[in-house]
């Protein structure tokens, strides 16, 4: 589903290129969850954000599902990311003057085909648990219920991928572990690739797979978690 090959970035500066990534290469089959971990500055955030086409990479390709973004044209990426990618941040990123019901149909307004999605951002805030809170403002709900209203608009259109980054790193570890159950029992639900940038080892643990970013190179990590357990919390 996700096949990247020999993806590097670096930047310039008045000395030597300043390396982040440095030929990056995996394979993530369709359905499946996979975590990056790694200390703040590997490039963790930057690898996830050239896989969501928000950032290119210096040198190096990749395919979603058989496409290759950066052969499309910019019209055809907004329409690809918008259709096929969700996004779920460390901050939630709702707009403060809509709705819950409102931000999860932001998605759809950017698109011409948006039948049903009244009734699909419906049917997932009652997912999510906030069915009845769906006309109240960002400032009315609870760190944890904002970032369910994130996985909720992250999924109004059925991605085959979605990315999250440190989408529990904001929140108390109650609202955390509730958030993380919620975040994989709706990657399963719906049959998409999940990859999850994360400092937290538990909620590494519960992906399928796991890799660490250091030194602007990736490695293989073993997963040590029950997986059966997560997905059926």
């Amino acid at each position: 589903m996700l096949e990247l090959n020999a993806i590097c970035k670096q930047h310039e500066t008045r000395g030597e290129p300043l390396v982040v990534l440095s030929g990056i290469s995996m394979r993530v089959e369709r359905g499946e969850s996979v975590s990056i971990m790694g200390a703040s500055g590997s490039g963790k955030s930057t690898l996830l954000n050239i896989v969501g086409t928000l950032d290119s990479p210096t040198s190096g390709e990749f395919a979603i599902d058989g496409h290759a973004p950066l052969n499309m044209s910019n019209v055809e990426l907004a329409r690809f990311r918008n259709r096929q990618i969700g996004f779920v941040f460390q901050d939630h990123h709702l707009l403060t003057q809509l709705s819950a019901i409102e931000n999860v149909l932001l998605p759809s307004l950017a698109t011409s085909e948006s039948t049903g999605a009244v009734e699909r951002a419906n049917e997932l805030l009652d997912r999510v648990g906030l069915s009845e809170r769906k006309d109240h403002l960002p400032a009315e709900l609870s760190g944890g219920e904002r970032q369910r209203v994130a996985i909720a608009r992250a999924l109004i259109h059925r991605p085959k991928l979605l990315l999250a980054d440190e989408p529990t790193g904001n929140l108390d570890r109650k609202s955390a572990d509730a958030v993380s159950a919620l975040l994989f029992e709706l990657q399963h639900a719906d049959s998409c690739t999940l990859l999850l940038v994360t400092h937290s080892p538990t909620l590494a643990s519960r992906c399928q797979r796991g890799y660490e970013l250091l030194d602007g190179s990736m490695s293989a990590v073993s997963q040590a978690a029950d997986h059966s357990r997560s997905e059926t919390e």
